[in-house]
């Protein structure tokens, strides 16, 4: 899919500046790219796509810090300590990575 995508971004780029035209496309489709980026559904979606992640990272590094202890690095602490914060998490215990029985 990387590879895809590399391909894809190429021929783009190569369309773009082969173009007699390529300076109005190119304003063009930084139009369409600037709107597409400014529509509110995308931002929601981007947005919330970011708090999960940051909110999955959390919830993991505490799974992971309760069965590994003190063994884990400070600055892994320190960035996981920042997601929390960002999140609003701020050390809310939670039921991720537990069981149910």
């Amino acid at each position: 899919m990387r590879y895809r995508l590399t391909f894809i971004a190429g021929l783009a780029l190569g369309y773009v500046l082969g173009t007699r035209a390529g300076r109005e496309r190119y304003e063009q489709l930084k139009k369409s790219a600037r709107q597409f980026a400014e529509n509110p559904a995308v931002r929601n979606a981007a947005e919330s796509a970011a708090s999960s992640g940051r909110d999955f990272a959390g919830k993991a590094y505490h799974s992971v810090s309760e069965k590994v202890g003190d063994r884990v690095p400070a600055s892994v602490a320190e960035r996981v300590r920042s997601l929390r914060e960002r999140s609003g998490l701020n050390g809310a215990e939670d039921d991720w990575g537990t069981t149910n029985t």
